[in-house]
Formats: C-alpha cells, structure tokens, sequence
C-alpha cells in the first residue's frame, strides 16, 4: 500500500484476528475498526483477550490468523513501518529499573532518533508533566509502583506517536497524574493522533473514549460510540426502595402506566428523558399514599452495558464459573 493509500485508510484495522492458546482462551474472529483521530476503549471482563489484541496489534505478537493493518500498514508483513507510528504502554514495565527515569527517557528517545537535543527537551517536559522530575536522576527500582506506571507512560509519549496503544494506562495513577496524562493525549488528539486503550474503569472509558468495543471469551460482542451502547440498555430509570417488599408488590398496580419490575423491597421503573416523565411519576407514588425509603434516577452507564452484555460481575469473573485470564 502506498502512503496515500495507507492515509486515507482507517488508524487500526483487523479483520478475522485469531490467537488461540486453547478452545476457549485467546481471541477468535475479532474484528475491530479504529478511525484516524479518535479514541476507542477496547473493553472487556478478565480474560477476554485485551491484552492479547493489543500486543498482535502493537507487532509483539504474531496471531494465527487475520487481517492486521495500523497506520495502513500490514503488521504481519511490514512491522517495522507500524513501529515507526507507535507508541506502547503495555501492563508488564518496559524501563530498566537499574537505569534513573531521565536515563531511561533519554534512551528511548535516542532509539526513536531524536537528536539529543530534542531528546534533552522532550525528556525534561515529559519529566515535568508526569511530575518525575525530583525523581528523575534515581534509578527506577526505587520508585514507587505509581511511579514506574508514570514513566512507562511517559516512555510509550517519548516520540509524539501517532498510534498509542494503552493497556490499563492509568492503573496505579494518583487523580493529577490520571488528569496529566489525558492532558497530553487530548494533546496528541488535537494533532491527529489515534488512541486504542484498555480500562476496567468504565466510568472513565464512556469520559474519555469517542468508540466503544466491547469483546468476551475473545469475540466482538458490540461496537458502537458509548450514547449508542447506552441507549441499548434502555432509557432513563428511577430506582424506588420501599420499606417492604409488600409495600412494593401494593405500589406497582399505582404505577400500571409505567414500565416496572420488582426486585424484593426495590422497583426499577423506566422512565423518559422528560423533567415531565420524572413529576409524573412521583405524583403516581404519592397519590398510592406509600412512602418510598430513597429513590435514585439513573441513566444508563457503561457499567450497565458491560454487565447486560457479559453477565459478568464488577470483578470481571462470570457468576458461576472461573475464567482463564490470559
């Protein structure tokens, strides 16, 4: 492909990913599509072959099968192209904990071919903005595990990527370096620059992210941006909790003009997007003369699709059966 082609291409591409390890661990036909200048959360419980797509991806390692194209490049084919775009935080450090944080940054400029003039400012700001630069002239083994997550960061920054992959970026961060490090990405955005992550924090994937892949037992299970894949888990509920389960089973035919489901003394009833639909509601309840406990309006998050479409609980393990977690 010639470098016209490759520019007008999507950032990532791939098309029939395989990596099996066994029958059930790896990926298996994952299809993923990341346009230029965007952000995309790659999502998933324990297990589901995050980490996996994401080295296959970032050229560490080879799949069985499948299409791999990063900045239009084959990945397979043409590795060395894709490494010349890219920028790698994986989970496992990739520094030397015998070298200090500026020597390691200085290093890793110097293997991108910065001058070492560019190499002195670009590991002075990155120092700055990580908040290493009192530790900068230690050797890494005696940084604090937030720290070492912090320069492994800023090493996959060191050459102004074009493509940054990120597995669990912000594992281990303190709220100003989490607030650092989304200040230089929104950076590198602005630039044009294309982000693929890994998260467990939802919260902060439906924050940050312009598009959603949500992938279980190593398969694509729903794309989409995060209004998208809200909106399929139903609109706007109110969430009442009643002193009693009696007094919720005596409520719901007061509530017959609303979509509701009882769950013991609790009623999730399905309101609109409407301040209308909330008043009509609470006038429904206070005229059955039955006085919730609390109540609680929720719109739909990423935690509800992740767990509508895995079934799995907040620790990323299915409910009734342990998963491998490769």
């Amino acid at each position: 492909m010639d470098q016209v082609a490759a520019a007008a291409s999507p950032a990532i591409f791939a098309s029939g990913l395989t990596k099996a390890y066994s029958e059930t661990t790896g990926i298996f036909d994952l299809e993923l599509e990341v346009p230029r200048g965007t952000v995309m959360a790659l999502l998933g419980p324990n297990g589901a072959g995050k980490t996996t797509s994401l080295r296959i991806l970032s050229t560490l390692l080879r799949p069985d099968r499948g299409t791999v194209r990063v900045g239009g490049f084959d990945a397979l084919t043409q590795p060395d192209r894709v490494q010349a775009l890219i920028g790698v935080a994986n989970q496992s450090s990739a520094v030397d904990e015998k070298l200090s944080g500026r020597v390691n940054l200085n290093m890793f400029a110097r293997l991108h071919r910065l001058s070492w003039q560019t190499t002195r400012q670009r590991t002075a700001e990155l120092l700055e903005r990580f908040d290493l630069t009192e530790a900068a002239g230690k050797v890494v083994r005696s940084y604090s595990g937030g720290m070492r997550r912090k320069l492994d960061l800023a090493v996959s920054l060191i050459g102004r990527p074009s493509i940054l992959f990120l597995d669990e970026p912000t594992t281990g961060l303190d709220p100003a370096s989490r607030n650092a490090l989304w200040d230089i990405i929104r950076g590198l955005l602005q630039d044009g620059a294309t982000v693929l992550l890994t998260t467990q924090n939802l919260s902060e994937a439906d924050a940050v992210a312009d598009l959603v892949t949500f992938i279980d037992g190593g398969r694509t299970i729903a794309r989409g941006t995060p209004a998208e894949l809200k909106a399929r888990t139903g609109g706007r509920h109110a969430e009442l909790t009643l002193a009693s389960a009696d007094q919720a089973a005596r409520l719901a035919p007061e509530l017959s003009a609303f979509e509701a489901a009882l769950d013991g003394s609790r009623m999730r009833i399905a309101i609109g997007d409407r301040p209308a639909d909330l008043t009509r509601l609470m006038l429904a309840v206070e005229h059955s003369g039955i006085e919730p406990v609390d109540y609680e309006v929720r719109t739909p998050s990423l935690d509800d699709v992740y767990f509508a479409l895995t079934g799995h609980d907040h620790a990323g393990q299915p409910a009734d059966t342990q998963e491998a977690t490769r």
